[in-house]
């Protein structure tokens, strides 16, 4: 079973990847890098200066952002880019910035949609996302891209990798006994790890006291988390490239040279080579961590409190950039430059700890655990809106609430089973939610930039620009 879903993954992710890859192009093109040009505004509005709790919505533009880098600054970033690096080497890292360059434009269109056609849910509430763009601006013609797109979002926004990554972080780090790991019990003919039960069953426990208080409590926690997270990750890092400095400059060129040429490259070929392959690896992984043309920052945006849309667009850039051109990059480059992606069998979060490990022994793999530990909670919150937001689209909002509980249940599910196969079915997913996502910003990019043209007019003849 596991086999049949990697291939079907990586069948649907060839004709997905010309969609992302090539649609940010269109948008950064079509765009005449308006965006790009006001990123300080950008930094403007994410401080909060133009915010006005007045303005229709239920969170800050601040709290917005954080939420969506609670989903997206988290295990991918860990072992997602660890997981690339085993499979392709150093010039997975390339195609992985890539797309998150041109992501950011695509975020930019697609999240400023999000805010242009909001809707209300059936309590009444205002709410954003693909599936509200779809319904607001396209009409029933188009409605069946909206029923796939919360459809996939139910599946792609479960728990389970992250649920898995953070499970076998404690394990490797946190247990030392071998007896203990070993420990297990037969569940329906199926042999579970007695320690991956009961972690995953506390995750469970930690993640239902914060989402069960809906939007509101995850935008606090996920806003109180995220700096602190990506801080504490940041310094670890930095000091273990200061330990190898002089090994940097030749994995940066590595990686720009075996981008084009992948002599360390030994997944499963794509577009009909190993380049093509590790191109697809790039834009996967990539796409699982920054989530650009996915569509849940759109979701997350959507909430923001805001009466300009332009500015949601400008927020939503900034997480690409966050996410995949600065914590990625630091965690290709810890385990680049410390040898392990050579030295070491080890895949995924592991790999990652290795790194850690053999700079600064003895701490390194607490700090990483510590790490994990926030970039995997603050998902665990996250995630849950946009999969509940999904259902009380198709079928109310009363609905929802058991969306939650199941969303709960499947966190004890990922925590015990292979990492293979949850990566691959949250492949699957995201690959599917990028088309109504990507669909209806093509269709609707005229309508983002004249609103960009008149927001960027109004802000400079009122000084604010």
């Amino acid at each position: 079973m596991s086999e049949l879903i990697s291939a079907i993954a990586t069948g649907v992710w060839t004709p997905i990847l010309f969609l992302l890859i090539l649609g940010g192009v269109f948008f950064f093109l079509y765009s005449r890098l308006i965006n790009y040009k006001h990123f300080g505004h950008s930094i403007a509005i994410l401080r909060g200066k133009f915010h006005n709790p007045n303005d229709p919505g239920q969170i800050s533009p601040y709290e917005a952002l954080s939420t969506a880098l609670a989903s997206t600054v988290g295990m991918g970033n860990i072992a997602g880019v660890a997981f690339a690096i085993h499979i392709g080497g150093p010039g997975a890292l390339f195609w992985m910035w890539i797309t998150a360059f041109v992501g950011m434009s695509t975020n930019f269109f697609t999240s400023t949609l999000s805010v242009m056609y909001r809707g209300k849910d059936s309590a009444g509430e205002i709410q954003g996302g693909p599936m509200y763009v779809i319904r607001e601006a396209l009409g029933k013609r188009w409605y069946p891209l909206a029923v796939l797109f919360c459809l996939c979002a139910m599946i792609g926004c479960l728990p389970i990798f992250q649920a898995n990554q953070l499970t076998q972080a404690i394990i490797d780090i946190g247990i030392h006994s071998e007896e203990v790991k070993a420990l297990s019990f037969q569940f329906l003919g199926f042999e579970i790890g007695t320690l991956k039960f009961i972690i995953g069953f506390l995750l469970m426990i930690i993640s239902g006291i914060v989402i069960i208080g809906g939007i509101q409590r995850i935008g606090t926690w996920a806003g109180k988390m995220v700096p602190l997270m990506i801080v504490i990750y940041f310094f670890s890092v930095i000091a273990i490239l200061i330990i190898h400095i002089d090994k940097v400059p030749h994995y940066f060129m590595l990686i720009l040279s075996e981008a084009f040429s992948p002599e360390n490259y030994h997944g499963q070929q794509a577009m009909g080579g190993m380049l093509g392959g590790l191109i697809v690896l790039g834009v996967r992984r990539a796409s699982f961590s920054n989530e650009a043309g996915i569509g849940t920052a759109p979701m997350a945006l959507g909430a923001s409190q805001s009466s300009e849309p332009i500015r949601e667009g400008l927020v939503s850039m900034l997480s690409p950039a966050i996410d995949t051109l600065l914590v990625c990059t630091l965690t290709a480059l810890a385990i680049l430059v410390t040898g392990v992606w050579q030295s070491s069998d080890s895949n995924g979060v592991t790999l990652t700890a290795t790194a850690f490990n053999t700079s600064m022994p003895g701490i390194g793999n607490y700090l990483l655990l510590l790490c994990a530990f926030f970039f995997a909670i603050t998902s665990l919150f996250s995630y849950s809106y946009y999969g509940s937001k999904a259902l009380s689209f198709l079928i109310g909002v009363p609905a929802s609430k058991w969306y939650n509980y199941f969303y709960l249940m499947t966190i004890i599910f990922g925590a015990v089973v292979s990492m293979d196969l949850v990566i691959n079915i949250i492949d699957v997913a995201y690959a599917l939610m990028a088309i109504p996502t990507m669909v209806s910003g093509f269709v609707l990019a005229p309508k983002v930039m004249k609103e960009a043209k008149s927001y960027f007019s109004r802000m400079k003849a009122e000084g604010k620009l």
